[in-house]
């Protein structure tokens, strides 16, 4: 059954790859030219902090500055507004200014999963009018140490901007991915306590494990609120027992749940190591010999447990 379901999910891929510059000529080439005296066209159009669109866009010339202006998000017969800004520059042409915030948990408009449309709707005394946003590029990567945000760091919820086949602007909305994302590190001389967020999964009697080198510890979990949990890592069965050091990995656990390795995912930086970095200290475990403990990021943002044998330790024992 996967090899078929391989092989379909291939199919389409080779099939949109093939049909997208199609798509882009089509659009430029005869809906572009047809809705561009009727519509608005971004000049930026972007999601900066994973749950906010920010868009600004030129009026077509036949437009009258309004009285009112707002967004209409749209889905099927569900509807929500926004605030917009339309004014007149320098030059005479009137702009649109907008910044919407996505996702109830947020307190934002509440999208579901799915494609919403928006459009501009104007009003001046009774007359309305209504200027779709016309989208001719992408939102496009940048460089520097931080990068768009590509989930809400909220709720998990993934927001991305595309359009339609005519050039129309529409806002893509999709669930959080199951994840377990730290919030909080306290190293203290005695222990280690981690608090993360579990999004996208619902989890009934949980537990965390610590993975080292073939060894494996279970350890308890609490809630402690705001949905939130915490686990105690166990620096007392953590001493290096082949190695003078060794990487702890820690995963999120629960009956019929996939394991979630705990990280640190939704941000904005590019070097989650260096930006995040913690410092190392000395540990006495009780009833153990002193650790030096350093807990930190890996490059993919999983967060690891570093134990090392103190070397007062190992002169000793030899």
């Amino acid at each position: 059954m996967m090899p078929r379901r391989r092989h379909l999910a291939a199919v389409r891929s080779r099939l949109t790859t093939r049909a997208f510059p199609l798509r882009a000529w089509l659009m430029r080439r005869f809906f572009v030219p047809l809705r561009s005296r009727r519509a608005a066209r971004l000049v930026y159009a972007a999601v900066l902090d994973g749950q906010t669109v920010n868009l600004h866009a030129v009026l077509p010339d036949a437009a009258r500055l309004p009285e009112e202006a707002e967004l209409l998000i749209r889905r099927g017969r569900r509807r929500y507004e926004s605030p917009a800004r339309v004014y007149e520059d320098r030059d005479g042409r009137l702009l649109m200014d907008a910044a919407v915030l996505l996702g109830a948990e947020a307190g934002g408009v509440p999208v579901d999963d799915g494609r919403w449309k928006v459009v501009l709707t104007t009003r001046t005394g009774r007359r309305s009018t209504r200027f779709p946003l016309l989208l001719l590029e992408p939102p496009k990567p940048y460089g520097g140490p931080t990068m768009p945000m590509s989930v809400s760091p909220v709720s998990g919820r993934r927001y991305r901007l595309g359009r339609t086949v005519t050039g129309h602007l529409r806002v893509v909305s999709s669930r959080a991915r199951p994840s377990a994302e730290v919030v909080k590190v306290k190293l203290f001389h005695t222990g280690l306590i981690v608090d993360f967020r579990v999004l996208g999964a619902e989890a009934v009697e949980p537990w965390t494990e610590f993975i080292a080198s073939g060894r494996r510890i279970q350890q308890p979990v609490t809630e402690v609120g705001d949905g939130m949990w915490r686990t105690v890592v166990p620096l007392e069965q953590m001493t290096p027992e082949r190695r003078a050091t060794e990487h702890w990995d820690v995963t999120f656990c629960a009956p019929g749940m996939r394991s979630m390795r705990l990280g640190r995912r939704l941000h904005d930086v590019r070097n989650p190591l260096r930006v995040f970095a913690m410092t190392q200290a000395s540990v006495a475990p009780r009833g153990q010999s002193p650790l030096l403990v350093h807990p930190r990021y890996t490059p993919a943002g999983n967060f690891r447990v570093t134990c090392s044998r103190m070397p007062e330790a190992g002169r000793r024992s030899t």
